[in-house]
């Protein structure tokens, strides 16, 4: 979350006067994340109840014409008991509405927060509803190719070049050939559902050691359930430099998931290579993003290097943490 696009307070009114929500109140800009522009909107009420909202403005990597399937994955997961966030309609039925030639939606706000030192409690939780939305996302009729896999990894970090990412970190440049062998390793048969693809910590509210709500779908593809928990493997088990690994946080994401769901035998041999995989996607989006991010805008730039670490950690030992 973001903002890159400045609205006045006589645009937001008018495109909230949109929806059955009430007037608006105020709306603040949410300086978060590398992608969108997102406020958070508080209104007097209305019919679809609530006086909170999310409110985003798709600026970058999202293809707009895959905008119906997540918001439409949004509303199917909540239907299916998910905690995860409405999409709020406006009154002519639409999901989205357009603002020139950008797209917007409304989201409904649920509590809870975003925990950055989770406990091994808190990561079990993590894990049993990340099962449970795989589960859920079964009966989803949509799909989404997965744009953003380890061939795609590759074929950014080679782009960006090295003389660009030597500039981020002189490390950075060995990975493009990390990449390409992560890739050309690559299993292709595994078990395969709508996944998130992007849990971090800071995409998951919680109260006390539950789970309220699963935010922030639009990296939402179809791909291999078992590479969604590597993801958030690789997202929880860290410190966000990815110094430190916090094996008991690890071993109970892993417990939880699998108190729902039970990997098959090749997810599990393959689990050391997702995770490869899932520290190669971050890697190269977060250098593509460090060098394409405009200097004025409200965003900080996310280091690549916690994840290059992250990434030689699974390496090294893989096996060891996945009990293989």
């Amino acid at each position: 979350m973001a903002v890159y696009t400045q609205l006045s307070a006589e645009v937001l009114a008018e495109l909230i006067a949109h929806y059955d929500v009430g007037e608006l109140i105020s709306a603040k800009g949410i300086a978060e994340g590398v992608s969108n522009s997102n406020w958070l909107v508080e209104t007097t009420g209305g019919a679809t109840g609530g006086t909170r909202f999310i409110l985003t403005m798709y600026e970058r990597r999202i293809d707009l014409d895959d905008l119906p399937f997540f918001l439409d994955l949004l509303d199917h997961l909540a239907a299916q008991g998910c905690p995860v966030p409405r999409t709020i309609h406006d009154r002519a039925g639409a999901s989205h509405r357009w603002l020139g030639e950008k797209a917007v939606a409304l989201i409904e706000f649920l509590p809870g927060v975003s925990v950055d030192h989770p406990t091994p409690a808190q990561a079990r939780s993590v894990g049993r509803v990340l099962a449970e939305m795989h589960a859920a996302a079964q009966s989803f009729a949509g799909a989404r190719t997965n744009d953003l896999d380890p061939a795609e990894s590759a074929r950014v970090l080679a782009e960006c070049g090295a003389t660009a990412l030597a500039e981020i970190d002189p490390a950075l440049p060995a990975v493009i050939e990390s990449a390409a062998t992560v890739a050309h390793d690559w299993p292709h048969d595994l078990p395969r559902a709508v996944i998130h693809s992007d849990l971090f910590p800071d995409n998951v509210l919680m109260l006390g050691d539950k789970v309220s709500a699963l935010i922030d779908f639009y990296f939402a593809c179809t791909d291999a359930m078992a590479y969604d928990l590597a993801v958030t493997h690789a997202a929880w088990s860290f410190s966000s430099d990815g110094r430190d690994f916090n094996r008991a946080v690890g071993d109970a994401l892993l417990e939880g998931y699998q108190q729902v769901r039970a990997l098959t035998e090749a997810e599990r041999a393959a689990l050391p290579l997702l995770a490869q995989g899932a520290a190669m996607r971050f890697i190269s989006s977060r250098s593509y993003d460090w060098i394409h991010t405009p200097a004025d805008a409200l965003v900080t730039r996310k280091d690549p290097m916690a994840f290059v670490r992250r990434l030689d950690f699974y390496r090294a030992h893989g096996s060891e943490v996945f009990g293989l």
